[in-house]
């Protein structure tokens, strides 16, 4: 199916768009490499000079990103009262970022960890790139999947 009426192509955005979604929002995954796989972790992060700054405790984030600081944070947003949806994804080096500073203490203020305390380490990312899509939902089959007799019996 390559209608565009049906589904709809992604718009690809550009890197100030990417920047204006991320400062909307503040919850990612952190994908990092642990024991030679990727993992996954929901984090809340702030926008700070076109990095991301994200706190974490000691722990399997921390690890892997001291043994191999190469990481991945994706966010998104889907919105169906306005019918669009997005996903922006940051590649890069994350670092521990430098204590000091009023504007990096306000940051590191608003970033209240879920887990309460323990989040003492501040890491910042440092991006070799960013990518984002958008999506539009208005299209037929842009959030439905057909269900099959044997399916929707099952969910019923």
């Amino acid at each position: 199916m390559t209608d565009k009426n049906i589904v709809p192509e992604a718009e690809i955005l550009g890197a100030d768009d990417c920047w204006r979604l991320l400062g909307e929002t503040h919850v990612g995954r952190l994908s990092v490499i642990v024991d030679g796989h990727p993992d996954i972790f929901p984090v809340n992060f702030a926008v700070d000079n076109q990095t991301i700054v994200f706190r974490t405790g000691m722990g399997t984030k921390q690890q892997a990103m001291e043994a191999d600081a190469v990481v991945a944070l994706e966010t998104d947003s889907v919105s169906a009262e306005f019918g669009i949806a997005w996903s922006v994804v940051v590649k890069g080096a994350a670092q521990e970022a430098s204590p000091g500073g009023p504007a990096l203490d306000e940051v590191r203020r608003a970033l209240f960890p879920w887990q309460g305390v323990g989040q003492d380490f501040l890491y910042r990312i440092v991006p070799r790139s960013i990518t984002g899509r958008r999506f539009d939902l208005s299209a037929p089959m842009s959030l439905r999947t057909p269900l099959d007799d044997a399916t929707r019996a099952g969910l019923e």
